[in-house]
């Protein structure tokens, strides 16, 4: 078994990038303000009480909290089960664990996490997110990536044995 030491720091590299962007967004960004830097992303910070894309939030910041720890516990199930071999995989469940927790530390601290990236045309324009979701969304990419390499791999027909 490799060591889980660079997932784990992985993970406390995510939580802590997290918090500190948070921190200096809640200090240093006016509230529903939008901030254009380029002409379709744009800094806006706003409150999300429920999960991704306020789903769920009738159930409170209670009930959210403990999804959200039983999502994260499901995770990490699955990453122990992992394969050493997978690293994709692994690191993939990293960027998952580290941005839920950095999500459940705003929703046990505040009662809602703290969004601020916005993607936006003049006529359209996406959720508002911020690094702990861009983090959940990229793990979950690599590890889908990564079941279907091996996926793949598995696939091959053999040679025939001459």
């Amino acid at each position: 078994m490799k060591s889980w030491s660079p997932y784990a720091v992985l993970v406390v590299v995510a939580i802590g990038l997290d918090q500190w962007i948070k921190q200096l967004v809640e200090t240093g960004l006016a509230f529903q303000e939008k901030v254009d830097l380029v002409p379709f992303l744009a800094l806006f910070r706003t409150y999300n009480t429920g999960i991704a894309f306020s789903m769920f939030s009738s159930f409170g910041d209670t009930g959210l909290v403990v999804i959200a720890t039983l999502v994260v516990a499901f995770v990490l199930y699955l990453a122990t089960r992992t394969p050493a071999g997978h690293v994709l995989s692994r690191t993939g469940f990293a960027l998952i664990i580290g941005g839920a927790l950095g999500n459940l530390i705003d929703r046990a601290v505040y009662g809602h996490v703290i969004d601020y990236i916005l993607f936006h045309t003049p006529v359209w324009s996406f959720a508002v997110f911020n690094l702990a979701d861009a983090f959940i969304s990229v793990g979950a990419a690599l590890v889908v990536f990564d079941e279907l390499i091996g996926w793949r791999r598995e696939a091959k027909p053999q040679e025939p044995d001459a």
